[in-house]
């Protein structure tokens, strides 16, 4: 539980980081410089990091057993600037609750 829980939270720190890289970065270079291709290579790089994200949140849902709840709103969180780091602190909480 612990180790798919940990991998799920990491993928969830790298997918919330191409979000924020394709948002902040990405899209700033296409539309004030000029340059598109920067937002095809981060934009493809973010889907697939996205796809595997997906992929973690349905082995989290089935390994660690957390409330529907929770996957509901980890793919929530995915499409908020910033929801993924929201989310971890949450499961963090979840996780010392569940502990104790």
């Amino acid at each position: 539980m612990k180790n798919a829980l940990n991998q799920f939270r990491f993928m969830g720190f790298v997918e919330g980081g191409s979000l924020l890289l394709l948002l902040f970065i990405a899209m700033p270079l296409k539309y004030f410089f000029g340059m598109p291709e920067v937002v095809s290579v981060v934009g493809a790089l973010h889907g697939g990091l996205f796809t595997v994200y997906v992929l973690m949140i349905i082995y989290a849902t089935f390994a660690v057993r957390w409330p529907f709840r929770f996957t509901i709103g980890a793919i929530a969180v995915a499409f908020i600037p910033f929801g993924n780091f929201i989310l971890d602190k949450r499961l963090e909480n979840w996780k010392q609750l569940k502990a104790a």
